[in-house]
């Protein structure tokens, strides 16, 4: 019995671009009373896409939104006003 030793294999996703930011790609469309629990408690919050994450950056006007979410919430129907 004879053993062999693999040569070492880089297992990052193909896709995996290496940066030292960790801004969002795109932001999601959260309730609007989980945001700052989870920005103080660090809990995760769910997105209308079903995406899971905590929330750790705030949208500028003009950030690209998650299109799956946007499409979500363009068909929702509109709430009682505050």
């Amino acid at each position: 019995m004879s053993t062999t030793t693999l040569p070492e294999v880089d297992t990052r996703p193909e896709t995996t671009d290496s940066t030292d930011s960790d801004e969002p790609k795109v932001f999601h469309y959260v309730r609007k009373n989980k945001i700052a629990e989870s920005a103080v408690m660090g809990t995760h919050v769910m997105a209308l896409c079903g995406e899971v994450f905590p929330v750790t950056r705030s949208p500028k006007p003009g950030s690209p939104v998650c299109p799956a979410c946007k499409e979500i919430y363009e068909g929702l129907r509109p709430g009682p006003e505050d």
